[in-house]
């Protein structure tokens, strides 16, 4: 194959230049508008969440998450160390301590049945990452939570339009975090979401998310002006990022159908190599479901993950490999106090992701796979 096969490649539905135009042509384009308003109702009417609230990004909801949960110095955060790093900086912001927990080996989520042990008298909340868009183990979390009397937040950055047991991702923490950035499953450039999931902490985040003002209020005719009455930032997007967001959310269907095709194309042509002991593959709990945002498989080690992506690279092929480690980050690493995270360190040496988007076809798919099965199988 001659072409360069990408890691990713953004996918235009069809209408997103459209719906841009009909925004410039409304002369609202500060946020806000009709098409925002279309996505805030998109979500609470399919997925039942509270209140939605699109934001620049997934970074900016998390940290909107952390304003609303009142996250102060002294206060300790639970988050994987397999993660990125918007996981944590939100509330390293606001002067907490991080906890870094280990990962499940089968499913890169944070290890549920361990998280009791890290807990203090300071732990404020918890913030489990749903990997590749499947559920952590929310009842054992949940129940943790309320155990302890602390605030769950979900960092749903991968998780749109996945569930557990029946119920939609993003819906069981006091707040969630979701993305729209151009490697997502539904996509807006950058852009984000946080749902608030207690009536009770609605009002604050219209205020936290418009600058610390009451300017909702007053734009819903409930206040005759508006002023500073909480600390805030500016976390509205523009209308067109809004409008372009809308025209993929209006193809969800299409969409999650097509990246389905493209994940089970891969997990059945390459299962034979991973009966064989070669790799490893993505696992599914049986509370989950399958949302196909990344297709990921796992080698024996760094030296074996490096070579196969150099392999492919050589091939046309763009694999990655994942999230490093955050509590060996420069950032973090001297800081450190905790145990080892053995199983976060070993998806940092042997997780490799391979391209995935919508217009990747059967035959690029078969390519890869083909060049997969040629590597393991090479002599030496």
């Amino acid at each position: 194959m001659e072409k360069i096969i990408p890691f990713n490649k953004p996918y235009l539905s069809g209408r997103e230049t459209e719906y841009i135009q009909q925004a410039a042509a409304a002369l609202k384009l500060s946020g806000d508008g009709i098409f925002t308003k279309k996505c805030h109702t998109f979500f609470e009417t399919k997925y039942g969440f509270t209140k939605c609230l699109l934001t620049t990004s997934c970074t900016d909801a998390l940290e909107m998450a952390a304003l609303l949960a009142r996250i102060k110095p002294g206060d300790e955060v639970i988050i994987p160390s397999f993660t990125f790093v918007s996981t944590a900086n939100p509330f390293v912001l606001r002067g907490a301590t991080i906890v870094f927990a280990d990962s499940e080996e089968q499913t890169g989520n944070i290890n549920a049945a361990q998280i009791e042990e890290l807990i203090t008298p300071k732990t404020r909340a918890i913030v489990p990452v749903h990997y590749a868009g499947v559920a952590c183990d929310m009842d054992l979390i949940q129940g943790i939570a309320q155990k302890h009397n602390i605030i769950i937040i979900e960092d749903a950055a991968q998780a749109v339009d996945s569930y557990y047991k029946g119920k939609p991702l993003g819906s069981f923490g006091e707040f969630a975090a979701f993305s729209f950035h151009e490697t997502k499953n539904i996509i807006s450039g950058e852009g984000g979401m946080i749902t608030i999931n207690n009536p009770e902490y609605v009002e604050r985040a219209e205020i936290i998310r418009e600058k610390g003002t009451n300017r909702s209020r007053f734009f819903r005719g409930e206040v005759d002006k508006y002023g500073w009455v909480d600390m805030g930032s500016s976390f509205l997007p523009s209308e067109i990022i809004s409008a372009f967001l809308y025209a993929q959310l209006e193809n969800l269907a299409e969409i999650q159908a097509k990246r389905k095709k493209i994940w089970d194309l891969y997990f059945h042509g390459l299962s034979p190599l991973a009966d064989e002991g070669y790799i490893k593959l993505p696992f599914l709990p049986a509370y989950a479901t399958n949302n196909a945002h990344m297709f990921y498989l796992h080698c024996s080690n760094l030296e074996q993950r490096t070579r196969l992506i150099s392999y492919l690279k050589q091939k046309g092929i763009t694999a990655v490999f994942h999230y490093q480690s955050l509590h060996q980050s420069p950032f973090f690493k001297n800081n450190y106090k905790g145990k080892e995270l053995p199983v976060s360190d070993r998806l940092t040496d042997r997780l490799v992701r391979l391209p995935f988007f919508y217009d990747l076809d059967e035959n690029e798919i078969a390519y890869i796979i083909e060049s997969i099965k040629l590597f393991f199988k090479q002599p030496g």
